[in-house]
């Protein structure tokens, strides 16, 4: 029996064996609650709609919608629900395809169970967890130059750096010594290039990514 705070949870995989291994998985776990399954991305953003889990999930290759876009869509319009990547791939490419969709975990489909639910909790207090061969492949796209690449301008990473200091957008018009309008216009690029939906989420993902200290 899960308990009434228990964790809610969907799974989305478009193998019927990987979902029902998931599910035993998790039935382990007194806090953790299945409330959805899906096969495609398109079935995971209609599902979320329908029983908003707190932790979705998410399998990457998959018919249709592929699990990277649809994490994008689920971040975009339910900023409350996190998403883990589970999968079999470790390319670096996907690895950032994920994060930069709003994944807040990526771990490969070997992980044991209790690591999965630790992820799961991390995930749902808002904190990030990467397999280790994940983490290495950024590693060395990073030593090779190949550093995740989110194309703000020096004056966009100038905004998102008032922005982790709490400041308001009247706020760093006034440091910056521009128009509030042409602070909201950075802000709004700044959450576009970083796939979040709030300035609180941008703040978090650019520390998580290394943008800001």
């Amino acid at each position: 029996m899960t308990t009434i705070d228990a964790i809610r949870l969907l799974i989305v995989d478009d193998h019927a064996v990987m979902r029902t291994g998931l599910k035993l998985f998790l039935m382990a776990f007194d806090d953790l609650d299945l409330v959805g399954e899906a096969a495609s991305g398109e079935e995971a953003v209609q599902v979320c709609d329908q029983v908003h889990p707190d932790v979705v999930l998410m399998d990457l290759a998959m018919p249709g919608m592929d699990g990277a876009s649809a994490t994008r869509i689920i971040r975009r319009q339910y900023p409350d629900i996190q998403v883990i990547v589970l999968t079999n791939f470790q390319d670096v490419e996907l690895v950032q395809q994920a994060l930069q969709a709003g994944a807040i975990g990526y771990l490969l489909k070997n992980v044991s169970a209790d690591d999965l639910a630790t992820a799961i909790r991390a995930a749902h207090a808002g904190r990030s967890t990467l397999a280790p061969e994940a983490t290495q492949a950024l590693v060395q796209a990073t030593m090779q130059g190949q550093t995740l690449d989110y194309d703000l301008t020096p004056r966009e990473q100038e905004v998102l750096s008032w922005m982790a200091k709490g400041l308001s957008n009247p706020e760093i018009a006034d440091e910056l010594t521009v128009s509030t309008v042409t602070v909201k216009f950075h802000v709004s690029n700044i959450l576009s290039k970083l796939g979040a939906t709030s300035r609180t989420e941008a703040v978090a993902v650019a520390i998580q990514r290394g943008l800001i200290a």
